[in-house]
């Protein structure tokens, strides 16, 4: 009876496996219909939905940040620098998290693909951010181990607006290449700010002071955490969520974006 019952999971299993395979092979069939196989930024290369819709040459612009960058927010810096040093916008802010690393400049082509894909829901570029971040970030967290992903989040109103929180997804993303748990149950975001893109250092850190909370019944006795978002430009974003995941009992917390502004 028990061999009969084995089997027919075993079977079960099987065929799970199976409608799977052939839902991605409907899936990729049905994206490559509605978006041509052709580079959604130029719109003159090839470029696979695996690439995230991104040709050879567009992927060639991309920089990826090599020191020397500051030490403690990793804004790159050019020429030769052998010691470590913080940049002016670090020694003016008080920033709660220990470091923070992007993977890549954000230049022009980044700040496009990055807005289509948290404004326009342009999912197709997934795959080339997250191997963004993946390729810069996962060497150095497997050296440095961590214990939780935390993507920063949204507020309820703009993630009902957005259906989605591309933080979220990209630690997702990494997660699955470090093995690395996510955790989304730990902060909140408890007021609906304003957009950072106008506001001035000083506005920004003023901005989401009190914007993020701990979930009721929260804790995180001596965790390291590594914080993921999108975009990072003062740090007066991660570092109000730094703030709350240290006063939660966190042992450190470090920060990882895809992008650097600059």
């Amino acid at each position: 009876m028990q061999s009969e019952t084995n089997l027919a999971l075993g079977t079960a299993s099987r065929l799970r496996a199976k409608l799977k395979s052939s839902l991605k092979e409907w899936l990729a069939a049905g994206l490559g219909f509605v978006y041509p196989e052709v580079c959604q930024i130029c719109s003159h290369e090839h470029a696979t939905a695996a690439e995230g819709f991104v040709c050879v040459v567009c992927w060639q612009k991309v920089r990826f940040i090599k020191p020397p960058f500051c030490d403690r927010c990793g804004l790159p810096f050019a020429g030769e620098i052998t010691t470590r040093f913080e940049c002016e916008n670090c020694r003016e802010m008080e920033l709660h998290f220990r470091a923070a690393r992007s993977a890549v400049s954000a230049g022009e082509l980044l700040l496009h693909v990055i807005h289509r894909y948290k404004y326009q829901r342009a999912l197709w570029f997934e795959p080339f951010l997250a191997d963004l971040l993946i390729r810069a970030a996962a060497p150095v967290l497997v050296r440095e181990p961590c214990d939780l992903l935390v993507p920063v989040p949204l507020h309820p109103a703009k993630r009902r607006e957005r259906e989605f929180n591309q933080a979220g997804r990209l630690a997702h993303c990494l997660s699955r290449a470090t093995k690395i748990p996510v955790n989304t149950r730990l902060l909140q975001r408890v007021e609906p700010t304003r957009t950072q893109t106008l506001l001035t250092r000083q506005e920004r850190a003023e901005n989401v002071r009190h914007a993020f909370a701990l979930r009721p019944g929260a804790k995180l006795a001596g965790a390291r955490v590594v914080l993921l978002d999108d975009v990072f430009t003062t740090g007066a974003t991660t570092s109000a969520c730094a703030r709350i995941l240290l006063s939660a009992g966190a042992d450190d917390v470090c920060v990882w974006t895809v992008a650097r502004g600059l």
